[in-house]
């Protein structure tokens, strides 16, 4: 420390010195975390009376009462320690089972990972290979978490354009045209948020084979692969792929079963791949919801009588939803065949955000701008109808008188 003479003594004091509180030093990759426009719309939301949720992307329908009663009797049995890194023994052969019955395609025990939530299995298979020179292809609009993720880790995200005359169908032809040298993985949700748009047999199945051709990964978000609500032959990549050297299929229980807030999902791929990211695993969350695996293998092993009897809730409030839509004056719809998500263009000119913002503070109706998920699409809103019927249609008679009023 330095010193200074005592003028009395003429011995050397202590000199008091300042010192700065050190602010912490963010990662500059933290840069590449946007404010969740969901997020922003919902907070503000949460300040007002009366308001009705268009909102969040969340099942509303009561968890079935047997997954329930499956994770209370893991309780009380005591089941509340960890279980191996890469899932619940028993929840594996479950996933196993269920989905080579369901796809007729043979898979291990090796081949799945348990994660908490569809959320830490995409966390940990985008951030584990995003790297700067590695370019991902994503729709746009596309679920908000995947180009983040890309970003944070160098990765360059090249977005495709889906539209809306088009009920957002992804081309195949222009996904292969989107293609280069430096195309190192491709992110498809299927069914899609925030459209909704369910992609063919055909789309699918040409994508896939000009990624195994060219070595592209294939990072399949199939969270809502149970909420198809006008074609029973949904095209999974585990049954359009040959082999799963180049695909992680990433799913969760979290809306087919209305479990969100028990957080398990998992990834199905190779083994060597699987092997790679139970390390991951291991250093971020180590191990899923225990007893709540416990309820994952009740779901899967049960009648799935209670996962028909809600999609078909779901499509009832689809076919009400478009119905509104269509009633709205400067929207312009189509209709979504999966996920529980109408995406309605604006007029052109349209800021979505702007108008998501009045329409909330004015009418008490949120919904989600488009430019929460995409540049292409800042003159669109996304409606959820994870929310009953009579609340739509309370939602919509405040929004159609509101929406003529409108001078576009």
């Amino acid at each position: 420390m330095a010193e200074a003479l005592n003028r009395d003594t003429g011995q050397s004091k202590p000199r008091k010195m300042k010192y700065r509180k050190a602010k912490a030093s963010w990662n500059p990759a933290m840069q590449a975390i946007p404010v969740s426009g969901i997020r922003r719309l919902v907070n503000m939301a949460s300040n007002m009376k009366d308001v009705i949720h268009l909102s969040i992307g969340q099942p509303d329908l009561p968890t079935p009462k047997h997954i329930i009663d499956a994770y209370v009797d893991a309780l009380n049995a005591g089941q509340t320690g960890y279980t191996m890194d890469a899932g619940l023994p028993e929840l594996l052969v479950a996933l196993r089972d269920y989905y080579g019955r369901r796809y007729n395609r043979k898979l291990t025990r090796d081949n799945i990972l348990i994660t908490s939530g569809a959320t830490e299995a995409l966390y940990l298979a985008i951030s584990a290979t995003s790297a700067p020179g590695r370019q991902f292809l994503v729709t746009d609009p596309s679920f908000l978490l995947y180009a983040p993720l890309i970003r944070m880790n160098g990765g360059e995200v090249k977005y495709i354009p889906t539209r809306a005359e088009n009920n957002h169908q992804l081309d195949p032809d222009e996904v292969i045209r989107a293609m280069g040298s430096r195309t190192f993985a491709l992110i498809l949700n299927n069914p899609n948020n925030p459209t909704g748009a369910v992609y063919p047999r055909s789309t699918v199945e040409t994508i896939l084979e000009e990624c195994a051709y060219r070595g592209i990964q294939v990072y399949a978000d199939e969270v809502y692969d149970h909420m198809v609500f006008d074609d029973d032959d949904f095209a999974s990549v585990l049954n359009c792929s040959m082999d799963l050297d180049n695909i992680m299929c990433i799913s969760s229980f979290s809306k087919t079963y209305s479990m969100a807030g028990l957080r398990v999902g998992w990834v199905i791929s190779s083994q060597a791949a699987i092997k790679s990211l139970r390390r991951y695993h291991m250093f971020t969350t180590s191990v899923a919801n225990t007893p709540a695996q416990f309820a994952g293998v009740a779901a899967l092993t049960a009648d799935q009588k209670c996962v028909n009897d809600m999609v078909d809730i779901y499509r009832e409030r689809r076919d009400k939803i478009v119905e509104l839509i269509d009633q709205t004056p400067h929207m312009t719809g189509y209709k979504p065949g999966g996920a529980f998500y109408a995406f309605p263009n604006l007029p052109p000119h349209v800021d979505g955000s702007d108008l998501a913002l009045r329409m909330l503070k004015e009418t008490g109706v949120c919904a989600v701008p488009g430019d929460a998920f995409g540049d292409n699409c800042t003159n669109a809103l996304r409606f959820s109808f994870a929310t009953s019927v009579e609340k739509m249609e309370e939602a919509f008679d405040r929004i159609i008188p509101w929406m003529a009023k409108q001078q576009f």
